[in-house]
C-alpha cells in the first residue's frame, strides 16, 4: 500500500494500535520507540516501519481502545458481563487511554485532509483500566455496574502490556479535533 501511495502520490495515513509497545516506560509520546510483546504488537511495529520508509510523507497514527455509542467490543464486552451471557472479567491491572470512535475519525480525517507527515497519538485524555472504562459504559447506559467481574491481568498466563498510556499532546497540538477523555465522552446519559 505504502509502494503504491508513493507511485501515484496518493496521501497514506497508516493506522497502527498502542500494542506496538511493552508498558516497560507506561507513558508513550510520540517520539517513543516499538518495543512490541505480541506477534500482533510485533507486526503493527513492522507496518509502521515500513510505511515511514517506504512513504516518508504519510502519517501513522496509534490509537487505543475505540469506544462508540454502544457497538464497541468493550461496550458489547460489558452488556453481556452484566447480562450473564459471557464469562470472563474486566481487569483491574490493565491500563490504556480510550479514545472516541467519533474524535478518531475526526482526527484521522484530518491528517487525511492535510499534508502533516511522521507519527500521531491519537489516544483520549483519560488512562483507565478496562474495569474502570466497564463501570463508565455501565452508567452511560444505565445497566448495574456492580455485576461486572473484575480480575488482575497479571494473574493470567495473556500475554502483552499491562499499562500503556499514549500521551497525544504533541498531536493535540497539531489536529483541532478534540481527543476527549472516556469520563468526558462516558457521561451518564
Amino acid at each position: 500500500m505504502a509502494v503504491a501511495a508513493t507511485k501515484r502520490g496518493c496521501r497514506l495515513v497508516h493506522v497502527s494500535s498502542d500494542a506496538v509497545f511493552s508498558g516497560s516506560r507506561i507513558h508513550y509520546d510520540e517520539a517513543c520507540l516499538p518495543d512490541p510483546l505480541t506477534p500482533y504488537g510485533a507486526a503493527k511495529a513492522a507496518a509502521e516501519t515500513a510505511v515511514r520508509l517506504l512513504a516518508p510523507a504519510a502519517a501513522v497514527a496509534r490509537t487505543s481502545l475505540i469506544i462508540g455509542h454502544g457497538g464497541s467490543v468493550h461496550e458489547r464486552m460489558v452488556h453481556a458481563l452484566v447480562a450473564g451471557t459471557r464469562d470472563g472479567v474486566l481487569f483491574t491491572d490493565d491500563i490504556r487511554c480510550p479514545v472516541h470512535v467519533e474524535d478518531l475519525a475526526s482526527a484521522l480525517r484530518e491528517l487525511v485532509m492535510s499534508d502533516q507527515a511522521g507519527m500521531f497519538h491519537l489516544a483520549g485524555a483519560d488512562a483507565l483500566s478496562r474495569h474502570e472504562l466497564g463501570v463508565l459504559i455501565a452508567r452511560r447506559d444505565g445497566i448495574d455496574a456492580t455485576r461486572l467481574p473484575a480480575g488482575r491481568r497479571a494473574d493470567t498466563p495473556m500475554p502483552g502490556a499491562l499499562d500503556v498510556r499514549l500521551d497525544s499532546s504533541a498531536t493535540q497540538g497539531r489536529v483541532r479535533t478534540r481527543l476527549r477523555g472516556a469520563r468526558a465522552f462516558l457521561q451518564a446519559r
